[in-house]
C-alpha cells in the first residue's frame, strides 16, 4: 500500500496522534529499509506498553506502509475509538470464542491483498521481569506459513519507560523526556518450514523463531546480551 493509499481514516488518525508523539518523545528508528515497499507482509513485534501500538504505528507510518493491527474486539465497543479502529482498518479479535478463527482469515487475506498485517504475538504485555520477550502464540506463524509472505521482526524500547506496564503507581512517567527506540530487522527465514504440516509443533518451532529475532533486535537496542531462551510465564507460575 503506497502512501497514496493510505487513506482518509489513517490520515485523520496521525493527524491526531502524531503532534503529541513528536513533542513529547524523541525517537531512534532504525530499519525502515526492510519494511517492503510493496506487496503484502507481517511484522512481528514486541510488547512491553500500552503506548506501543502508537509508537510502532508512528515508526511504519513514516514508511509510507501503514500497518493493520490484531486488536481485542472490546476496544472496538467505544465509540470513537471504535469507529478509528475500523476506519484504519484494524482486525478485531474475540479471543477465547469460535470468531476467533476470523480474525486469522481477515490477516492472511490482508496480507494476500498487499497489506501489512503486524502480530503482537506474546498477546499481552510482557510478563518477563527483566521486560524481554516471552513465549507466543502461534497466530503469527499460521499466517506467516499460510501466506508466504515477509516477516519483518521489529523491535521497540522505550514506551515502556513512560508507560510502565502493570505498573501500580505512578503509570505516565513523561519526563525527562522519553526516547521511543525501534529497530526493523531483515525478514526471518522460515523457508525450513514452508511445505511442512502445520502441526503444532511446527507451529511453535516457527513462532520462536520469529520471536528470537526480535529478541536479538530488542538486544541491539538495550545493549544487553539476550536471554538464552524466551520467558515462559506458565512455567515461572508452575515453579512458584
Amino acid at each position: 500500500m503506497s502512501r497514496r493509499r493510505i487513506g482518509f481514516w489513517y490520515r485523520l488518525a496521525a493527524v491526531i496522534a502524531k503532534p503529541p508523539l513528536i513533542v513529547l518523545f524523541k525517537r531512534d528508528w532504525h530499519g525502515m529499509e526492510h519494511i517492503p515497499a510493496d506487496g503484502g507482509f507481517i511484522t512481528a513485534v514486541n510488547h512491553n506498553s500500552y503506548l506501543d501500538p502508537l509508537s510502532y504505528a508512528h515508526f511504519q507510518y513514516n514508511t509510507g506502509r501503514v500497518p493493520r493491527f490484531l486488536a481485542k474486539a472490546g476496544l472496538f465497543k467505544p465509540f470513537f475509538v471504535g469507529t478509528m479502529l475500523r476506519g484504519t482498518g484494524q482486525i478485531p479479535v474475540f479471543r477465547e470464542s469460535t470468531d476467533a478463527a476470523n480474525a486469522f482469515r481477515a490477516a492472511v487475506d490482508a496480507v494476500n491483498s498487499g497489506e501489512c498485517v503486524t502480530f503482537y504475538p506474546e498477546g499481552t504485555l510482557t510478563r518477563d521481569p527483566e521486560m524481554w520477550p516471552m513465549t507466543s502464540k502461534t497466530g503469527v506463524a499460521r499466517v506467516a506459513l499460510l501466506t508466504k509472505a515477509p516477516v519483518i521482526p521489529v523491535a521497540q524500547w522505550g514506551a515502556n519507560e513512560a508507560v510502565p506496564p502493570y505498573a501500580k503507581s505512578k503509570r505516565v512517567r513523561l519526563l525527562p523526556r522519553k526516547t521511543l527506540r525501534v529497530r526493523a530487522g531483515a525478514p526471518v527465514d522460515l523457508s525450513a518450514y514452508y511445505g511442512q504440516e502445520p502441526t503444532p509443533d511446527v507451529l511453535r518451532a516457527v513462532t520462536e523463531t520469529i520471536m528470537l529475532d526480535v529478541t536479538a533486535l530488542l538486544a541491539e537496542i538495550r545493549q544487553q546480551p539476550a536471554p538464552a531462551r524466551l520467558y515462559d510465564p506458565r512455567k515461572a507460575r508452575e515453579g512458584a
